[in-house]
């Protein structure tokens, strides 16, 4: 009687295993498009966009009610929020180990050289130097994503899901095995200067699983003037657009949201900066893409990159 009691039980659990389907739900937040994939035997959509509208509320720019909205408006009654206080924690760790290039303070020099709500002409060099002392509007533009990805993240696994991607705008957060029990098929675009050609070509694709990754890039956002390319990454050090070689980086990380800024802030720092930081930190893993002395593209990665490839 036992023994079949067991059987009968075993089957009732495989049979309860075998109709958590994996569930896709699409939608925008943050000006993007987020793709979550799950296995659940229910729907979480409207949790997973509660949570988003939360991380919305926090550090929103369109939203003149948002935390940081206030905050930069001068609004000295603003209560911070745990969530808040984390990834400004977070923001202020990552411009440390990067010797000040990631900078959520760098807003208004992105706005004065074309890349924000206002597209004016060039700034003169007084104007620069005004702006680098002018330090009092947050932007957390640089990272918010990929906290979105961890707070979806933590959402799921709240609920006992080990099985998931979450993709907000490119930043992906993984877990466990995709609905063939493989693990996740990541790609990285090839960089390429046509903005029109949004789903691009792949440089590569990693399998990963258990990992946060992010990607930064220069080859989209730019545009000439004078007969001299400007890209929108802006050294918040020197207040001046990046001039090196390093097209895109990518980063894996335990969490999205330091794989998001660490990306950032590769981007300016060109490939050995960002090779230096990596090897202060083993911690993370980098893929990235920069043009060779002869202009020909040109990758590095991280040696422990090997195993995902």
């Amino acid at each position: 009687m036992r023994r079949l009691l067991f059987i009968a039980c075993s089957l009732l659990l495989l049979v309860s295993c075998a109709q958590k389907e994996y569930r896709q739900n699409t939608n925008f937040v943050f000006g993007t498009i987020y793709n979550i994939t799950y296995q659940s035997d229910r729907d979480l959509q409207q949790e997973i966009e509660a949570e988003l509208m939360k991380v919305d509320g926090e550090f929103s720019m369109f939203n003149p009610q948002s935390t940081v909205a206030r905050i930069n408006s001068g609004d000295s009654t603003v209560e911070r929020s745990e969530m808040f206080n984390e990834i400004y924690q977070l923001a202020q760790t990552v411009s440390k180990e990067t010797d000040g290039a990631f900078d959520i303070t760098v807003a208004p020099l992105v706005n004065a050289w074309g890349f924000g709500f206002k597209h004016e002409q060039l700034p003169t060099p007084e104007q620069v130097d005004s702006l680098l002392q002018l330090r009092n509007q947050m932007d957390f533009s640089a990272i918010a994503k990929g906290y979105g990805c961890d707070v979806v993240a933590r959402l799921l696994e709240s609920h006992g899901i080990h099985n998931y991607m979450v993709e907000i705008g490119g930043e992906v957060v993984v877990s466990g095995k995709n609905a063939k029990g493989d693990d996740w098929h990541i790609g990285i675009t090839k960089p390429t200067e046509d903005s029109l050609n949004v789903e691009g070509e792949m440089q590569t694709v990693l399998s990963i699983t258990d990992h946060a990754m992010a990607t930064s890039g220069n080859y989209r956002n730019f545009y000439y003037q004078g007969g001299r390319k400007y890209a929108h990454t802006i050294d918040p050090r020197t207040g001046y657009p990046v001039q090196h070689s390093l097209l895109s980086a990518t980063v894996l990380a335990e969490n999205c949201a330091t794989a998001d800024a660490y990306a950032t802030s590769f981007m300016v720092l060109g490939v050995e900066g960002a090779k230096a930081v990596l090897a202060r930190h083993p911690e993370l893993m980098a893929y990235l893409i920069y043009t060779d002395e002869k202009g020909q593209l040109t990758t590095w990665a991280s040696p422990a990159l090997s195993d995902y490839r």
